[in-house]
Parts: structure tokens; sequence; C-alpha cells
């Protein structure tokens, strides 16, 4: 593959002044601003090449040609990089940047797989990177990359797998470091990146590699790239993610589909028992009823909630946007509401419908589950208690498809799959790396980052929480409406703009505010 060249990094044209005052935010966003608009054609084109390699961590052979990629794309930066390892997993890309003078380390995070596709349902392939003019949903025209000189709207968006979610945030990454150096400020901090291959296919070998890398990827604090900026459109910071749990249950009923006419009212339904049951473990506000389910459930702090109340309400404004009359909560605010854990059905089976409905007892009926996990709940208590509820409504539970003499034996029988699942983690928003980091963001935005205690999504940050013994925060840049998982995934040409000026800032001044 080929990279577009950047001239900035040999450090021309830098003002000796600005060298100076590199803890002057107005100062450094004048002068990365000034790179970047020069240079944006060519990182723009670096980016879409970076984003025409599949990247399914499934795909072996792409994935490695990503982090090949991504080894190149830090070695150009003069940045010492390195795949790392673990057996069966894909390379995690690691880099470190060495700051002389500099007593603090932080790592930045983002993966670079991403989610499985279903190109019948993208306007454009997924792994052909195309730029409009504007959103698909404003009529967005197809436009070329803008060469040396032209210009872009903020609004202009460009679509592709992992525009968003992350390869973006990596581009941003690498990018405030060139924009830094040409303008000689210096770095406030030692860099180091972790790059990993497989986030979106579970992050079953992170636990492995973290344990094997432990020395290597050592800090003072970590930054992740993942997620959104808020809905209102405002950058944020946030402190801490949802753990999660998957779970599939599947009830019986006869041992064929019985006509519901003969046997209606008389051979039990097992789409029925299973509404019943589901409606057994959530109410209709959200709140989940399984018996102990909220007691281990830390309670936000007060500037948890003091953050919740200062941020910018948007409430409204997504609920035209989404079309829902009504939301679940009594009322509370979205982000109220991440705070507490949540039952999700994210599928139900029990026959088919429409025209293939037939007047039939179906045998069986499964619904698909997750569950999102608050500090201090943990998998294994989790399916403690929702087995011991099923056992309350009068289940035998199973893990394995129930034999006919286990069907006959018990009135009611539940088979439960369990998904491996992880907790949730809150990081202290008035540690010192936490207060430091918001300080900075908001000089970097004239104040106007929105400080959020929990992202409502999963990320498996326990794990570096856990091995690494080091503080974790999240600075988005990406567009809230990016179709993130989805088809027709996109990245705001805005958002990569003000991302690369806010790692820049980072890097430049957050060593100093610490």
């Amino acid at each position: 593959m080929r990279f577009a060249r950047f001239p900035a990094l040999l450090l021309l044209g830098a003002s000796p002044v600005l060298a100076q005052r590199t803890t002057n935010a107005v100062a450094i966003r004048s002068a990365v601003r000034e790179w970047r608009v020069r240079n944006e054609p060519a990182v723009l084109r670096e980016l879409s090449s970076f984003l025409a390699i599949p990247n399914l961590a499934t795909d072996s052979v792409s994935i490695r040609r990503n982090a090949d990629t991504l080894l190149a794309m830090l070695v150009r930066r003069g940045v010492s990089a390195r795949k790392l390892e673990a057996p069966g997993s894909p390379p995690a890309v690691y880099g470190e940047l060495r700051v002389p003078g500099a007593t603090r380390t932080i790592v930045m995070y983002a993966h670079y797989d991403g989610q499985p596709v279903d190109p019948a349902r993208w306007e454009t392939p997924p792994w052909t990177p195309t730029l409009r003019d504007a959103p698909l949903e404003r009529n967005g025209r197809v436009i070329p990359l803008p060469e040396r000189g032209g210009t872009l709207d903020d609004d202009a968006r460009l679509y592709a797998r992992s525009a968003s979610d992350d390869k973006a945030p990596i581009i941003a990454m690498l990018t405030a470091i060139e924009a830094l150096r040409a303008a000689r400020i210096p770095l406030s901090v030692n860099l180091k990146f972790f790059f990993e291959g497989e986030e979106e296919a579970g992050s079953e070998h992170l636990e492995t590699m973290l344990r094997t890398h432990a020395d290597l990827l050592t800090a003072d604090g970590w930054v992740f790239g993942d997620g959104p900026v808020h809905q209102s459109r405002r950058p944020q910071v946030v402190f801490g993610v949802r753990g999660v749990m998957g779970a599939e249950l599947t009830v019986y009923g006869p041992a064929r589909a019985l006509h519901s006419g003969h046997y209606g009212n008389w051979a039990p339904n097992p789409s029925m028992m299973l509404a019943h049951l589901l409606t057994s473990m959530r109410d209709t506000e959200g709140r989940i009823t399984i018996d102990g389910f909220l007691d281990d459930v830390r309670a936000p702090g007060v500037t948890e909630r003091a953050a919740i109340a200062s941020a910018p309400p948007v409430d409204t404004l997504l609920r035209r946007e989404l079309a829902l009359g009504d939301v679940e909560g009594d009322g509370a605010p979205l982000l109220e509401r991440i705070l507490a854990p949540a039952l999700n059905v994210r599928g139900v089976d029990g026959g088919p419908v429409g025209s293939r409905a037939a007047n039939v007892i179906p045998t069986q009926a499964t619904a698909s589950l997750d569950f999102r996990l608050v500090p201090n709940q943990t998998p294994a208590r989790v399916r403690e208690l929702v087995e011991a509820h099923l056992r309350t409504q009068g289940y035998h539970v199973v893990h394995e498809e129930p034999t006919r003499d286990v069907r006959l034996q018990h009135p009611r029988v539940v088979r439960l799959q369990w998904e491996q699942g992880y907790p949730g983690i809150r990081t202290d928003m008035d540690a010192p790396f936490s207060r430091a980091v918001m300080r900075v963001t908001r000089a970097a935005t004239s104040n106007q980052v929105v400080a959020i205690p929990m992202l409502g999504g999963s990320l498996p940050m326990y794990l570096f929480a856990e091995i690494l013994r080091a503080p974790l925060v999240i600075v988005p840049i990406v567009n809230h409406d990016n179709n993130q998982h989805a088809a027709n995934e996109n990245l705001r040409i805005g958002n990569l703009r003000d991302g690369i000026e806010l790692y820049a800032q980072l890097f430049a001044r957050l060593g100093g505010d610490w």
C-alpha cells in the first residue's frame, strides 16, 4: 500500500514563538489547525487507504494487512513500533514515543478491527471509502477526495466500515503528533499506543495479551478513543462503561407442532410461556425485577450526579429524531438511566409470522438477551441471580438440550446458554488523572466539553484496570450519528478535524496539567 507523504513532518516553518508557548491552548489550536488545513487532503487519503482494507477479526490475512499498515504508519512518524501476539489472537499493534523530561506516560487505545457487514444493505461497498458532501439522509452527493488547497464542509461524510469505529480516531491520534512536531510544540507526556485487533469479536485474547505484555504497557493513565461524542455534538470525556452479559433462553412446548384449534388452551404454548417469563424479569419502566439484582449496584457519587445535571439536555431532541412517543424510566434522563443496569431483549423466535404464519402451537420459543452491568455487578453473580429467578418461576434449568425424559419429569423446562460477559467500570471523576484530562479538554474546547460518568455501551475496560492498575478515561471524537455497527457507517469530517486538535492538546498539555 502506498501512503501519503507529509512534508510538515520535517518540522518546516515552525514559529519560534509557538515553540515557547506550549501550554497556551489557543496557540496550540492555531498551530495545529494551520497545519491540518494545509495537509487535510493527504490525511483523508491516508485514512481512505486504511479503510479500504477489510478488517473482520476472523479474516486473518486482512487483519495482518491492517496490522502491518498500522505498524508502517507509526514508524513513519518516528514511533518505535512492534506487533504484540498471543496464541490464536490477531496481533495488537504497539507503539512508543519517549519524550525527554516527561514524567508521565499515557497509553492511547483504539481498535482496528470492525463489525461484520451485509453489503446488500450499504449504499456503497463497505470497503470502498466514499466521500459525500452531506449525510445520505440529506441526499449527500458523492464527491472526490479533495486535492491540496481544496475545501470540505464540516458536515461532509466519509462512508466505510470502521470509518468511525475506530480507524478515524487512530488517524487523528497520529496526525496530532505530526501537527505538533511541525509546529515544534513538544509533547508533555511519554506516549504509548495499543491498537487492538479483535475488540469487535469479543476481545477473547485480550486478558492473555495484557498479562503477557503488562510490563510493556505500564503507564500512569489510559485514554480510549472508542465511542462517539455527545448527542449535542459537543465533545465529551467519559469515565466508565457498562459491562455486558448475553444469554439465550429456550422454553419448550409439545414434542411436535400441534393444531391450535385441536390443542389450544390445553397444550402449553412456549411463546406465551416465554412472554410471561420475560415480563417476570423486567417491568414496563425498564426496572429489572429479579430478586437481588440491584443489591450490588454502586450508586453514583456527588461529582457524577453533578456531571449528569450539567450535561446538555438531549432527550427531547432524541425522542423526536427516533420517533419515540414515550420512554422508559419514569421520565429520568438518558444519562441517569445509563448508570443503572439494563435488560434488553435483542431477539425473539417462536415461529414464523406474516405470510408464513401457521395456526399451530410451536415446539419451542427462544429469547436472546443482553444484560448491561454497572459497578459492582459481576457476570458470575448475574448468572446466579437469573437462574435462581427462573427456578422461582417454576422452571427446571438446564444448559444443554433437554432429553424427552427431562421434559416429561418437569412441568416447565428452560435451557439457558450464557455468553462469557464482563463487568462494568467507572473511574473516579475526582482522581488527579481525571481532573487533568478535564482541564485540558475544557481549555481545548472553550469549555464546551461534556463530562459523562458512564457510557451506555460496553468495552472490556475492566481488564485494563484489573491487570495494569492505571486510571482509564474515554475521549471520543466521532459523530454520534455515525451508524456504528450498522450499514453506511460514516465519519463526519468536522469531527475528524476537531479530534485532531483535541488529541494534540492532550499530548501537548496533559503533562503540565496533571
